[in-house]
């Protein structure tokens, strides 16, 4: 795995910012040196993975258009390999980059995130930022934070199941307030029957509308009938 949680936690504990930019270039230093070190008989895996770590570093280090290169190369070696969890995790640091097609980036890691058992809360995290990105009244919010929970409900373990479905119950709740004034649990019970949230037979198919709705069916990086083909049963 990509050592994204390792780099989250230096911008926390950092008590200034020029420490935290100091703590920031040493770990870019030190990625980008164990990148270079590789042999050339080095795992495409090993080496995507610490291609995706300086990908991340650049951006906490202010040079996002250095970081996209990099991650979506790292993206192509983990879709290759079917290495999904990665592949999300590009995506993820595609979309954190801010350049022109991030927004196109997120589609493609929502997609994978919800197609394949990735960690839940990875793909909680990508379902968020759809809603981030969407209009508090429209329709695609909503249909993101109920995929959230629906995943986190389905997919999470015991030890993190609690912790996970109460994030996105509030997600839901809090859309549902943004969206038609939703204060309560009979209210939350109605508006959800009322925009057909309570199905995934229907939800679902809505979500692949709002993905399509961000990349044209001939712009996706992937074939995603050969990739459903890859499905763990």
């Amino acid at each position: 795995m990509t050592s994204k949680k390792e780099l989250d936690e230096l911008l926390i504990d950092s008590s200034t910012p020029e420490q935290s930019k100091e703590e920031i270039q040493a770990y870019l230093d030190k990625k980008q040196a164990a990148y270079d070190a590789l042999e050339a008989s080095a795992e495409p895996v090993d080496r995507a993975r610490l291609q995706l770590d300086v990908a991340e570093a650049l951006i906490g280090s202010g040079r996002a258009d250095e970081s996209w290169e990099k991650a979506r190369s790292a993206l192509d070696t983990f879709i290759e390999l079917e290495k999904w969890q990665d592949a999300v995790e590009s995506c993820d640091v595609l979309y954190q980059s801010a350049q022109p097609a991030s927004i196109v980036a997120l589609a493609h890691g929502v997609w994978l995130s919800v197609t394949y058992p990735v960690d839940p809360t990875l793909t909680v995290n990508m379902l968020n930022y759809v809603i981030d990105e969407t209009p508090g009244k429209a329709d695609g919010a909503a249909i993101a934070a109920v995929t959230a929970h629906y995943v986190a409900d389905v997919r999470a373990e015991a030890d993190q199941h609690k912790s996970l479905t109460f994030l996105t119950k509030q997600l839901l709740a809090n859309v549902a307030k943004e969206h038609s004034g939703v204060e309560d649990q009979d209210d939350l019970s109605l508006w959800m029957e009322r925009l057909e949230l309570l199905d995934p037979d229907v939800f679902l198919p809505r979500l692949s509308l709002v993905l399509g709705a961000i990349v044209p069916v001939d712009d996706w990086w992937f074939d995603r009938d050969t990739l459903r083909e890859k499905i763990p049963q």
